[in-house]
């Protein structure tokens, strides 16, 4: 566990080896066969059948035994899948599957889950939950999911942000919290009682030092015990940051926005099939998109934000505010800072250095990160930074695909926050209840009905 950004996907690189370490040695025993279930499809991966992607995992296996495996492993994921089929026109909750199933075809010694719930629906989340509740071997998770993380762990390695180090606990995420709370505490504690021994010995320093004479000497030795006291006060364990609380103002000068959905599409045994609706959505109304994995939900908001969904109407000249949950609507070679400018430049061209710093440090992104690659940044950071574009873009009409993923827990009450407070129409999916249940929902609209 750890902040977004702190090197958990890092760390997993250096047991793969995808990476080397600059310092330090990273021992595997040789024998041990280790796979990794992905946060996300590689983009060059998403042209491949389902047949040709597991090949690249049992490269030289005979098809007859890659058929057989992967009938289990995608019964083990719950999902049925023609092996013809592309991954890329599969819902990001199945990808999700196809990435685990990917992982389990190696019958791994050592399971590397990054982010596993990301996208599952909570059929998908069960069946997770059961399969590694019951897995005979070792699994290493990377999760923000707390409930999910203790259903199953029984040790947790935690990056602390501010120290660089790791630090490991017994038990699950409640239990972790628990002790960091308990040391925190202790650690308060000595340094105040610390803090009384260097005023006293200080106090008596300065007493001493006016006496003249051999009580100068005395002095002398009280103001070093004082400064090595200081020197003993504990650094007391800092929390990680949460980001500010924000508002995701609305686009001006439209009149009387509003956006109709009379059908929509669905798939249905891989078949699309077309249903009529009555949803009509003015400003200040938010509706919420149900269904489970593959039945549609990402391509009919995606069809809803390219402006392309037949049966949906909009009000002329409304600004479509999308947040993807892989991230494709930002450039991956831009730095932040010009993906920032070219939203600016975009709505009126008035570029305002020091409003576009004041956001991004609102949510997290430093000095050190304002002018690095999206590319390079973590998941969870890409997902502050989308957020950051939607308070600068000032939407009239906000998407949201899944906006939970890969940001930490500790950040999703103020999201939930800015999410109710927005007054202009929204339209949201996630499949995560603890959060829906904290954002204002007008109207929902469930596929499967």
């Amino acid at each position: 566990m750890g902040q977004n950004g702190a090197g958990k996907s890092t760390l997993f690189k250096l047991i793969t080896g995808k990476i080397k370490p600059t310092s330090g040695t990273i021992s595997v025993d040789k024998r041990l066969v280790v796979a990794t279930a992905h946060q996300v499809i590689a983009p060059s991966d998403m042209a491949l059948t389902v047949e040709k992607y597991f090949q690249k995992y049992l490269d030289g296996v005979e098809m007859h035994e890659l058929h057989r495996r992967l009938a289990t492993v995608l019964s083990v994921v719950n999902l049925k899948a023609p092996l013809e089929k592309i991954i890329k026109s599969f819902s990001g909750g199945q990808q999700a599957r196809l990435l685990l199933a990917s992982a389990l075809i190696q019958d791994p010694d050592l399971l590397l889950l990054d982010e596993p719930t990301n996208n599952l629906d909570s059929m998908g989340i069960y069946h997770l939950t059961e399969f590694l509740m019951n897995y005979k071997k070792s699994v290493i998770v990377i999760s923000h999911d707390a409930e999910f993380l203790n259903a199953f762990t029984e040790g947790v390695l935690y990056l602390d942000n501010f120290t660089k180090k790791i630090e490991q606990y017994a038990g699950d995420y409640n239990d972790v919290v628990e002790q960091i709370a308990i040391r925190i505490e202790r650690e308060r504690m000595q340094n105040a009682q610390m803090e009384r021994g260097i005023q006293e010995n200080k106090d008596r320093s300065n007493f001493f030092a006016h006496k003249g004479g051999k009580m100068r000497l005395v002095a002398k030795k009280m103001r070093e015990k004082a400064e090595k006291m200081e020197s003993e006060k504990v650094a007391v364990r800092r929390e990680d940051k949460t980001i500010r609380s924000f508002v995701i103002p609305t686009q001006e000068g439209l009149v009387n926005e509003e956006l109709k959905i009379s059908s929509f599409t669905v798939m249905q045994n891989h078949e699309e099939v077309t249903k009529p609706a009555r949803i009509f959505l003015v400003k200040n109304k938010h509706l919420l998109i149900t269904g489970p994995n593959g039945i549609g939900k990402s391509t009919l908001i995606e069809s809803l934000a390219n402006r392309t969904a037949k049966g949906v109407s909009y009000t002329s000249g409304i600004r479509i505010g999308y947040y993807r949950q892989d991230f494709s609507t930002l450039d991956f070679n831009d730095t932040v800072y010009e993906s920032f400018t070219k939203v600016l430049k975009e709505i009126d061209g008035v570029i305002n250095e020091q409003y576009i710093r004041s956001v991004a440090s609102g949510f997290l992104i430093t000095q050190e990160h304002i002018h690095s690659r999206i590319g390079s940044l973590s998941e969870g950071q890409k997902g502050l930074v989308s957020f950051a574009r939607l308070v600068l873009q000032k939407p009239g009409l906000l998407i949201l695909d899944e906006p939970t993923n890969h940001i930490n827990f500790r950040h999703l009450p103020r999201i939930a926050e800015a999410l109710s407070n927005y007054q202009g129409m929204m339209i949201l999916v996630s499949h995560v209840p603890d959060f829906v249940s904290q954002v204002r929902i007008d109207e929902v609209l469930d596929l499967e009905k």
